[in-house]
């Protein structure tokens, strides 16, 4: 009996576990921003969610410490994977990263927030910045 209970536990948590990625949302993602620093880096900028025929404005911000000097201007557009609701995307999205831009390059990154989703991200970046640095992006619903 006991080992019966258990059996049916473990197939309806698995059960609830196999339904909440299902109903999981893959939507779109528009992103600008501005990133600028000697040394320690910050980013600023904004940027729009789309899912099920909605919008939702996005806020961008983060800090980056290595070698970074310049500005660049920076837009992504892409997917947001494994979203169950638009705050989902809400988070802090860490990174290393490496690049040059002198007026224009290219740009693509695959980032995860704390709830599991991802960004798959690419577009263009123009300015002049060098940069070998750890990043961290804080990404918000706009209130």
């Amino acid at each position: 009996m006991l080992r019966s209970l258990r059996v049916a536990c473990l197939a309806l948590a698995a059960t609830f576990a196999l339904s909440a990625s299902a109903f999981a949302d893959t939507c779109s993602i528009r992103i600008h921003f501005v990133k600028a620093g000697w040394v320690i880096g910050g980013t600023a900028g904004s940027g729009t969610l789309t899912c099920g025929g909605r919008s939702y404005p996005l806020s961008i911000g983060g800090l980056s410490y290595g070698f970074t000097f310049g500005a660049s201007s920076v837009r992504l557009r892409g997917v947001a994977r494994n979203i169950n609701r638009p705050r989902d995307i809400e988070g802090v999205y860490g990174a290393g990263s490496a690049g040059a831009a002198i007026v224009r390059g290219p740009q693509a990154a695959v980032l995860t927030n704390q709830k599991g989703v991802v960004l798959e991200v690419a577009g263009a970046q123009s300015g002049l910045i060098v940069n070998l640095d750890l990043s961290g992006m804080a990404v918000s619903l706009s209130r």
